[in-house]
C-alpha cells in the first residue's frame, strides 16, 4: 500500500470516528457519508422522510416535501454546523461541505470549487474552445469542468471498475517484498 493511500484511509477513518462522536444524536437516520480529498471533507446525512409525502403523494408533492425538509434542517442546524466545520478545519486542515439525502434526493448546502492546473495540447484546447464558442461553457475552465462532470455521469461503471482495480493494485503492492 502506498504511503498516500494509507494516509488517506487513516484520515478518512479518523474523520468518520470524529464525526460519529461530534455530530448531535438525531441529526441523521444513520451514520453520515463522509468523503475527503486534499482540500475538502463532504458530510452527507440522511434525513427521515417527511410525513405526508408517503407512497400516495404525487411526485411534485414528494419533491416539495423533501425540499422543505432539507431547508428546515439547513436553517435549524446552521450555527451548529458552522461551529463543527470550524473545529474540523482547525483539526484536519480542510474545508467542510454539508448536504443531506431526503426521500432519495440529495441536496448539497455548500461545496467548494478548487482550481486545478493542467497542460493541454492544441487538439484538446480546441475541444474546450468549441464548447466555449458553442455557448456550452463560459470559459475554458468551465468547459473542462463540464467535461469532467460528463465523464463522471456517463462512465460510473468504468470509473467504479478502475477504482476497484486500483484497490487491487494497492493490495498487491502491500503484499510485496518491500512490505
Amino acid at each position: 500500500m502506498t504511503a498516500e493511500k494509507s494516509e488517506r484511509d487513516s484520515v478518512e477513518e479518523a474523520l468518520r470516528g470524529w464525526f460519529a462522536g461530534r455530530l448531535p444524536d438525531g441529526w441523521f437516520t444513520g451514520p453520515p457519508e463522509i468523503r475527503a480529498d486534499r482540500e475538502e471533507i463532504t458530510v452527507v446525512g440522511t434525513l427521515p422522510d417527511p410525513e405526508g409525502a408517503g407512497s400516495g403523494a404525487s411526485e411534485a408533492a414528494a419533491a416539495a416535501a423533501a425540499e422543505g425538509r432539507s431547508r428546515r434542517f439547513r436553517e435549524e442546524t446552521r450555527e451548529h454546523r458552522i461551529e463543527i466545520a470550524r473545529e474540523v478545519e482547525h483539526k484536519f486542515g480542510r474545508k467542510v461541505s454539508w448536504g443531506v439525502d431526503v426521500s432519495g434526493r440529495r441536496v448539497m448546502f455548500t461545496t467548494f470549487s478548487v482550481p486545478v492546473m493542467t497542460r493541454l495540447r492544441q487538439a484538446e484546447r480546441r475541444v474546450l474552445d468549441t464548447l466555449v464558442d458553442g455557448g456550452v461553457a463560459r470559459s475554458r475552465s468551465d468547459a473542462l469542468a463540464w467535461c469532467v462532470r460528463l465523464v463522471g455521469a456517463n462512465q460510473d461503471t468504468w470509473l467504479a471498475d478502475l477504482r476497484s482495480a486500483l484497490r487491487k493494485v494497492e493490495q498487491v503492492r502491500a503484499e510485496g517484498p518491500d512490505s
